[in-house]
């Protein structure tokens, strides 16, 4: 037996409504406010808004659940309401329907989970369907009449949900994807691949949604329907793209001109519509009147010349060579022991301390500094410019660390490309510190990606391209690094990241500060074969209350009680003893490691010179 959407599909064009964000913000609603948890403490105003759409004409309306996962609510620590919200939401459009007494489809509206999937982030496929299973369920509880999964960015995610979506339900789907300016998803792929691929899935209707106009979605359209296999196309574009007016975000495209859009979609093979982000029930309401009007052929509204967009080639330029290797990319090829110092950048805005201290490892025999990128979570001189000014001083090759905490992936491959092109080529990918641990506490972090994604992303630049698949001109020739904490509580864990790391690109392993080499081998042993190179860190101590603080407050550093009993004994000679610990554990790592890395504490360069005398 059909449902109720089929039936009324089968009829003619569907009209949906518009945007619910847009109207709750008209309408006095903090920006960010949590829309989704006005269907508990605010349902009249929510209801409000369904009313006027229906008022307006439209055929059906989406459910105020677009945001109501477990992630997006875990924001505003509402993470145990899922179900409560998304039940609600649906009574909450089924109520109005009844009491306005039109036929109106409820969809129930599910968006992305806002967090990335592995392998650039995080978020576990397991996780994923969990979340959307848990949504999916309420809204299915609730008595939905079909599905709406709209505005995602990338193919996984979005089949991810219709395949846990068609499990327990067998409603129809409608499964709408995001497009850029240039009709390309988020994640470089072209109309035609995308309805080739839903294509093949359990859905009823396909389409694009939100981030750009009527114009660019209207090209979309027509890419999709060679690929659509018979199924419906649905399209929903925003009002424009918006403008900022003072404090507010104005969306330009006026009811007329989305009319006009609308009748032309149809003409082209559109069977959904309606709009999204700066629509308003006027937009549907002159839909709704363009819509019901029976064009005569002479006066159908034009169909414009479109051009296919191909993702470019990823290919380098001809004729262009691989840069030289860095000096530590030769010594680890080579086979040639490793020594670099670690370089904090300065908490000011010159770094005379730090070229001064640069230049005496140099004479040391140094060839190669680590600098550090915003460590405990401090505000200090972004690493980029500290590396680029501590090189053109020195002359020594640089292994920059670079952090995923205060940038977006945006920000990560933007800065990462301007490295690239300064001739900055070792990279240390880290996840980072979050702001609680330093000075900054109330500070928003990112971690868009962590290490491991961060990883990912530069071996795909590698390969010529950006996290998306879109060509970067030619590859980049990065020689990228992992960290590797030995002493994790987590060991399992810490082995599995590893394991991640190494399979994602990473080149090199560097090691917290190690104190007790049996550890590191205990660790190595348990993980089994590393197939990478691991430069071993030492920190050498300079009194018993510097160990003790590390010791027992500095997540990560674990040092054994031999050692800091060590420390405590030698009294006023504390930091002689620590020298001297540091340079033991520099010989015993030069015939079983790639390399030491030495940290200086407290800016105290002359310590670490004394640490390398040991190796002459």
């Amino acid at each position: 037996m059909p449902h109720a959407f089929d039936r009324r599909l089968a009829e003619g064009p569907l009209l949906c409504d518009g945007a619910m964000g847009t109207l709750l913000y008209s309408r006095g609603v903090a920006v960010d406010a949590c829309f989704d948890l006005l269907n508990l403490n605010n349902p009249a105003l929510v209801q409000s808004i369904h009313a006027d759409y229906i008022a307006a004409g439209a055929d059906a309306i989406e459910t105020n659940t677009f945001g109501a996962n477990r992630f997006k609510l875990g924001a505003y620590s509402l993470e145990q309401q899922v179900r409560e919200i998304n039940r609600r939401a649906v009574r909450l459009a089924r109520d109005v329907r009844e009491s306005m007494g039109r036929d109106v489809l409820v969809l129930g509206a599910i968006g992305p989970l806002g967090k990335y999937l592995a392998p650039l982030g995080t978020l576990t496929h397991k996780e994923a369907r969990d979340a959307f299973h848990e949504q999916a369920e309420a809204l299915l509880e609730g008595g939905v009449d079909a599905f709406i999964l709209e505005t995602f960015p990338g193919l996984t995610e979005l089949r991810l949900a219709i395949e846990v979506v068609r499990a327990i339900t067998d409603l129809p789907i409608i499964a709408q994807m995001a497009f850029t300016d240039e009709a390309l998803t988020y994640t470089g792929r072209t109309p035609a691949e995308v309805a080739a691929a839903l294509a093949k899935l359990s859905v009823q209707a396909i389409g694009a949604n939100c981030s750009v106009g009527s114009s660019v979605l209207y090209e979309v359209l027509e890419q999709m329907q060679h690929e659509a296999r018979g199924l419906a196309l649905s399209i929903q574009p925003n009002a424009g793209l918006p403008t900022r007016i003072g404090e507010r975000l104005i969306y330009l495209s006026s009811p007329p001109y989305m009319a006009d859009w609308a009748a032309r979609m149809v003409g082209a093979g559109a069977r959904i519509l309606g709009g999204c982000c700066g629509t308003t029930p006027a937009h549907i309401a002159a839909m709704r009147e363009a819509l019901g009007r029976k064009a005569s052929p002479e006066r159908r509204p034009s169909r414009p010349v479109v051009s296919v967009r191909t993702r470019e080639p990823l290919e380098a330029p001809v004729g262009e060579k691989p840069p030289p290797p860095t000096v530590l990319q030769h010594k680890l090829a080579a086979g040639e022991f490793v020594v670099t110092v670690e370089l904090d950048p300065p908490r000011g805005h010159t770094v005379d301390k730090l070229v001064h201290g640069a230049k005496l490892l140099g004479e040391r025999g140094v060839e190669i500094v680590d600098i550090n990128d915003g460590s405990l979570g401090r505000v200090r001189m972004a690493v980029l410019p500290t590396a680029l000014l501590v090189r053109e001083a020195t002359g020594l090759d640089v292994s920059m660390h670079f952090t995923c905490r205060d940038r977006n992936l945006m920000g990560i491959q933007a800065e990462l490309l301007a490295a690239h092109a300064l001739g900055i080529r070792n990279i240390l990918a880290m996840t980072g510190d979050p702001p609680r641990a330093g000075d900054y506490a109330n500070a928003t972090a990112v971690f868009d990606v962590d290490g491991v994604g961060m990883i990912e992303i530069i071996r795909r630049m590698n390969e010529g391209a950006d996290a998306t698949g879109n060509s970067i001109g030619g590859p980049t020739h990065f020689h990228v690094g992992a960290a590797l904490n030995p002493a994790a509580e987590d060991v399992d864990r810490e082995i599995e990241r590893l394991r991640r790391k190494v399979a994602a690109g990473a080149r090199w392993l560097q090691t917290q500060p190690v104190y007790d080499l049996e550890l590191l081998e205990r660790f190595l042993a348990r993980a089994g074969d590393v197939p990478a190179p691991i430069i071993v860190g030492v920190l050498p101590l300079h009194s018993s209350r510097h160990a003790e603080f590390l010791h027992n407050e500095v997540p990560g550093i674990t040092i054994p009680d031999q050692v800091r009993a060590r420390l405590r004994e030698a009294g006023d000679g504390a930091l002689r003893a620590g020298i001297a610990m540091a340079q033991e554990l520099v010989h015993q790592i030069r015939p079983r490691y790639a390399g030491a890395y030495l940290m200086p504490s407290f800016g105290r360069f002359e310590v670490v010179a004394e640490v390398l005398d040991a190796l002459r």
